[in-house]
């Protein structure tokens, strides 16, 4: 078995911001009520231009960059999205040519919010098992495409984005990954979803009318879900870790609603503030809210990106999935 290590992490964003008070004029709202419930004061919402592979491919090409690796080092490309351009080919095979990663097989996985998490636990296993030395891992969503701009419930909620990580093997005493915790729930009652109208036939006039890819989401339930899947998470992976929660510098959760951030570091009796958060300014960026965190907080010197710190990064999202990762980096 061979050991991974995380070489380099990227990020890109749309340019255009969309505030509170630009909301306001959509649908009844105000910025004290989304701030006080979400904590979101802004997103970045794709503009014509922006598609899930031009965003993949910027974080990615970002990411590769700083790891000092060309394209046609790659082995492996996985991408995690819900929201890619095409239902087929995959996102990854498409930014694998935008990036000119020859050598590089490419697949797509689907878990939602938790994605980057299954992205990297995939990526992982590849390289321990030997097959593969050099695993771009992507996230990528655009959820402002599938969000109904009259429906505050879920309007206020999503940004787009993308993230990307380089991993690379390495001896296995020099093993990142600490542990790795995934799970799943059949969400027969779908209280989040996105409904892929071309599986309806026939598809009606009336059916458009009705706006029926836009995303549901049974808020109550879902919070009442994540306040109970984070923290199960992170004590499953820490455990399998061998660590507890003060052993932990920084944990980077899911970007998906401060006060679920906030639950969780009373649960764990740690400072707020050693929750790397961003919601304030992109909102829920589904797969890609982990790795847009920590490569700004890096990047911005919330983290010293000088200095190895234990971190631990937890998410969840439809399906139900969620899990957690403990590494250093």
């Amino acid at each position: 078995m061979k050991g991974a290590r995380v070489l380099a992490w990227g990020r890109a964003v749309p340019d255009q911001v969309v505030t509170n008070h630009d909301l306001e004029k959509l649908f009844e709202t105000s910025d004290e009520w989304i701030v006080q419930r979400t904590g979101i004061k802004e997103r970045r919402i794709a503009k014509p231009e922006d598609t899930a592979v031009s965003l993949g491919a910027k974080a990615a090409q970002n990411a590769l960059t700083k790891s000092g690796l060309k394209a046609e080092d790659i082995d492996l490309i996985i991408c995690a999205t819900a929201t890619g351009d095409y239902l087929f080919p995959a996102t990854s095979c498409l930014i694998q040519d935008k990036l000119g990663a020859i050598n590089a097989a490419s697949f797509d996985i689907s878990a939602a919010c938790t994605g980057f998490i299954y992205g990297l636990n995939t990526a992982y296993t590849y390289i321990a098992s030997g097959q593969f030395k050099n695993v771009l891992v992507i996230a990528v969503d655009l959820m402002s495409r599938f969000t109904d701009w009259g429906d505050r419930r879920t309007a206020i909620i999503f940004g787009d984005g993308a993230g990307a990580a380089v991993l690379q093997a390495c001896a296995p005493e020099e093993n990142a990954f600490k542990s790795f915790y995934i799970k799943s729930r059949g969400d027969g009652d779908c209280t989040l979803y996105v409904p892929n109208v071309g599986n309806q036939y026939p598809v009606k006039a009336e059916d458009i009318t009705a706006k029926p890819t836009m995303v549901y989401m049974d808020g109550q339930a879902v919070y009442q879900f994540a306040v109970k899947a984070v923290p199960d998470a992170l004590e499953k992976a820490l455990a399998k870790a061998s660590m507890v929660a003060a052993d932990i510098d920084y944990f980077i959760p899911h970007q998906a609603n401060y006060r679920i951030i906030e639950s969780a570091a009373k649960r764990f009796k740690v400072p707020v503030e050693k929750f790397i958060c961003n919601i304030d300014r992109y909102g829920n960026t589904s797969a890609a809210s982990i790795p847009i965190a920590l490569d700004e907080a890096l990047e911005n010197g919330t983290i010293d990106p000088k200095q190895k710190h234990k971190l631990a990064f937890v998410g969840f999202g439809a399906g139900l999935t969620w899990g957690a990762c403990v590494l250093e980096f």
